[in-house]
């Protein structure tokens, strides 16, 4: 469970911005009460189960998902996939040339196997700098661990809790400059660290406007169980496939592009020799006389490309309560279909497991008060000095149930539009 990302200096973003979804203390309709949810472990807490994000192009909407996203893949991968030297993915903000020169910071709190965290971290493109945790297994905060750079010496400045337990001499010794502490003692070993760890690689699930392909929900068709739950998913929005038949092959390096660089040839064959791939998809319609006609997926919209995209990932996150960002969630999508991808995280029917949903869209139709709560809204907009801000619906003080919130937005009241000018001609 997600309670608030930050992020400071990465790409257009310049000052901490910071996404809340902890509850607000605004009271709306009964109608929305499932928008929202209590953890069973902080009673005192509550979180939404979805977050829409507005803006204009090029106001670094995109740029707020890529930052977990990479917080995510140097939490994964920088004990295991890296060696030392190489480069740590970070980009800071290039308009300003102090902060060019400085660490990117992320810091996210989250909720993992009933106990809150707070863990984040800096870095440059050579190095972490700083490294923290916090955690509240018994509501108190637990110092963990933490470390920083010091440049005079050469080396990190640690602090380590007495609630963290295992070899932990044996983790700092072992950490490289490039790596974080927190994958190299779950590496080696920490049971303590796992739920922290596993929550970046197992709960938190994020993905660009392109969406993760046909892949996921064809294995997920294998089964005839999940067949039925996805061919039932694309009924509810009114797709009517009949069925979906797949061949499945061992991957082949030989399949790859002949254009693809070696190094990146090098890192799937790596990844994907001896794994089954998808080798062939049909969708299944019926003709006029019942007859089933089958169809190369490609044949289908890319409306329905996507939703069958959507389908596997969706259930997956439905099913075991993962945290879901997705970039420009409309895109080929009608408003209609829209809503109810967002909806079904709303419900408690659909949703029992309390999973979220934070998605950008340019799609105004669903932004009214009978899908949102005023603090499930936030905006997005470059600042006088080209940098992203982002803010919340909630600082411009709507009018409970009485606010058309699309009509307000798109008259400009909220910011975060793009200032189109008249073009001269010649």
């Amino acid at each position: 469970m997600l309670i608030e990302f930050s992020v400071t200096n990465f790409r257009s973003i310049q000052s901490r911005q910071t996404l809340s979804l902890a509850k607000s203390k605004l009271k709306e309709s009964k109608g929305l009460d499932q928008n929202t949810f209590t953890p069973s472990e902080l009673p005192g807490l509550g979180l939404l189960r979805s977050a829409a994000i507005y803006g204009p192009n090029a106001a670094g909407k995109s740029n707020l998902l890529l930052a977990l996203r990479t917080m995510k893949d140097i939490v994964v991968e920088s004990a295991t996939e890296w060696q030392r030297g190489d480069e740590v993915p970070v980009s800071p903000f290039r308009l300003d040339p102090q902060s060019a020169m400085a660490p990117t910071e992320f810091e996210v709190i989250f909720i993992a196997e009933g106990v809150r965290y707070q863990y984040g971290f800096s870095a440059t493109r050579v190095q972490i700098i700083e490294e923290w945790l916090i955690a509240y297994p018994k509501v108190r905060a637990q110092h963990w661990f933490a470390r920083r750079w010091n440049e005079k010496k050469g080396g990190y400045d640690w602090d380590m809790g007495s609630a963290l337990q295992g070899q932990k001499q044996l983790w700092e010794d072992s950490t490289r400059s490039n790596a974080l502490f927190l994958s190299t003692a779950v590496q080696l070993n920490s049971q303590q660290l796992q739920p922290v760890y596993d929550w970046f690689k197992k709960t938190l699930r994020t993905t660009s406007i392109a969406g993760w392909g046909p892949g996921f929900t064809a294995s997920l068709c294998g089964e005839s169980v999940n067949k039925a739950k996805v061919l039932a998913f694309l009924r509810a929005a009114d797709i009517d496939i009949q069925d979906v038949l797949i061949e499945r092959k061992v991957f082949d390096a030989s399949d790859l592009p002949k254009g693809m660089s070696d190094e990146i040839k090098a890192m799937i064959v790596k990844k994907m020799e001896g794994k089954e791939v998808l080798a062939e998809l049909n969708t299944v319609h019926q003709d006029s006389t019942g007859k089933p006609i089958a169809f190369d997926f490609e044949e289908e919209s890319d409306g329905t490309q996507k939703l069958f995209s959507f389908a596997g990932p969706w259930l997956d996150t439905l099913k075991n309560g993962y945290v879901l960002f997705i970039d420009e969630l409309h895109d080929n999508l009608h408003p209609k279909l829209v809503q109810f991808l967002v909806e079904l995280f709303h419900s408690d029917e659909t949703n029992p497991k309390n999973a979220q949903l934070v998605f950008t869209t340019h799609e105004t139709s669903i932004l009214n008060q009978e899908v949102f709560r005023r603090d499930q809204v936030w905006f997005c907009e470059k600042s006088d000095h080209r940098s992203t801000t982002l803010f919340p619906l909630t600082d411009f003080s709507p009018r409970k149930g009485r606010e058309n919130l699309e009509m307000t937005y798109l008259a400009g009241r909220y910011g975060a539009l793009p200032y189109v000018r008249k073009l001269k001609a010649g």
